[in-house]
């Protein structure tokens, strides 16, 4: 049969470029397809351009810190259009750098929607290809909203293209990229409101640490409502009327925009993975530890498009796109290392957790010592200004093995990985302790974290 691989990898994402990559430098014919450009979410849609406009939101919370301490911020102000062509420098090259670097390395790049026809073959805009092998790197997309008037939300792809950034903004959703988004939207002139249906928000982040990071952000203009809905959206002339129930209360509230931050689902609805006999439901494709599908042994996943155990984080999905392809290579079933993984909400300041909470510890027997440190006035945070800093690390008292990070403070997002590599390969915390750091760094304040 013509248009016959090896393997055909669907999503040009991070997960699949590596995966294909890697498999094209074995040797094996390799095919990757997808409908949109070539990068994937965190490269063009997610990530990267996210904080690049967190960057300018992290120069106006600079100076406003430092004000009264040598720093003059009066009339210091981003300038939203220029911000998003800077974003736009760094992604717009992107897919034909992708493009290009996958076709230098043997790989055939193909463009259109992708629908399996059968066990081992799927169509391209009407074009049949066949393979022995494929990877379902697809990526997520916004969880559907059964709420009237949802067409009226824009997404996180939207808002980072927008040419003006209105005054009213209501993110629907509690977690990360409403949270994010708020915290630019804030430092950039509006008055963000983030809603959420639950009491607490960023529920896989330490709650002690998420108090102090609302109350953060509420200093900086962002507002929170919790346990609450919406219940529909209307539009008005330039602005739209959100109806809300606020703890059981009906409410009407007018906004300039707005975004869904309630959360994203595994993009398969369009790839017919029935005609392939693929198992999958809202969490992903149905696959084994070692990321094969459990119905059809052709079929591997990877990413948000896999139901495995791994976060859904870009570096998780790049890995467990390496694992799959090692797999299919080798015929083997090694199963991915989510140990030491860490995770950040880059909020300013960040947030960050690696291992488990401190109920997840309990609840696993674990004797666990909670070293728990206010680091607000030390000074790594007092040269800079900063007034909310904390950390919480879980330590196991049988082993003094780090069983938990959990992170709030500026730089933090770069100490958390010192904490995850600890964890992934066992180190204790007497041994940490013994690294001489150089001082004065974030860095150095880890043996007094610990």
């Amino acid at each position: 049969m013509m248009n016959a691989y090896d393997l055909i990898v669907i999503g040009a994402g991070m997960a699949g470029v590596s995966a294909a990559n890697k498999c094209a430098a074995a040797g094996w014919s390799v095919a990757i397809v997808d409908a949109l450009p070539y990068g994937g979410t965190c490269a063009l849609r997610g990530c990267d351009p996210k904080k690049i406009l967190r960057r300018g939101a992290e120069i106006i919370d600079s100076a406003r810190l430092m004000r009264g301490k040598g720093i003059d911020d009066a009339g210091l102000s981003i300038d939203w259009p220029d911000l998003i062509k800077h974003k736009h420098a760094f992604t717009d090259p992107v897919p034909a750098n992708m493009e290009q670097g996958l076709s230098s390395n043997g790989v055939d790049t193909l463009h259109g929607s992708a629908r399996f026809t059968g066990a081992n073959t799927l169509a391209i805009d009407g074009t049949t290809y066949e393979a022995a092998h494929f990877l379902i790197a697809t990526g997520a997309r916004p969880r559907p909203l059964d709420v009237p008037g949802h067409e009226h939300l824009v997404d996180s792809t939207e808002f980072m293209d927008l040419p003006e950034l209105p005054k009213r903004i209501l993110f629907v959703g509690g977690g990360f990229v409403s949270f994010e988004f708020a915290h630019i939207a804030a430092r950039a002139g509006s008055t963000p409101v983030i809603l959420d249906r639950g009491p607490r928000p960023l529920k896989a982040f330490d709650p002690d640490l998420v108090e102090l990071l609302i109350s953060r952000g509420a200093d900086a203009g962002i507002e929170l409502w919790r346990s609450t809905t919406v219940t529909a959206i209307q539009k008005s002339g330039t602005s739209y009327l959100v109806r809300v129930e606020r703890s059981g209360q009906p409410e009407t509230v007018e906004f300039d925009l707005v975004v869904h931050g309630a959360g994203r689902v595994p993009d398969l609805s369009g790839l017919h993975l029935d005609a392939a006999g693929v198992e999958w439901d809202e969490s992903g494709v149905r696959v084994a530890d070692h990321l094969q599908s459990t119905s059809n042994p052709s079929v591997y996943a990877a990413g948000d498009a896999a139901n495995s155990p791994g976060m859904p984080l870009t570096p998780v999905a790049v890995f467990e796109g390496k694992v799959a392809a090692s797999n299919m290579l080798k015929g083997t079933t090694t199963v991915p290392d989510y140990a030491g993984v860490p995770t950040a909400v880059f909020t300013i300041p960040e947030l960050t957790r690696v291992g488990m909470l401190e109920q997840e510890a309990r609840d696993q027997g674990i004797d666990v010592d909670v070293r728990y440190r206010d680091t607000s006035g030390w000074y790594s945070n007092y040269r800079i200004g900063e007034t909310t800093a904390a950390t919480k690390v879980l330590v196991d008292r049988s082993s003094d093995r780090i069983v938990g990070g959990h992170l709030l403070g500026p730089g933090y997002g770069e100490l958390i990985n010192v904490l995850g590599l600890a964890m992934k390969l066992g180190l204790t915390t007497r041994q940490l302790k013994s690294m001489t750091a150089a001082y004065p760094t974030v860095g150095s304040d880890l043996g007094s974290i610990l």
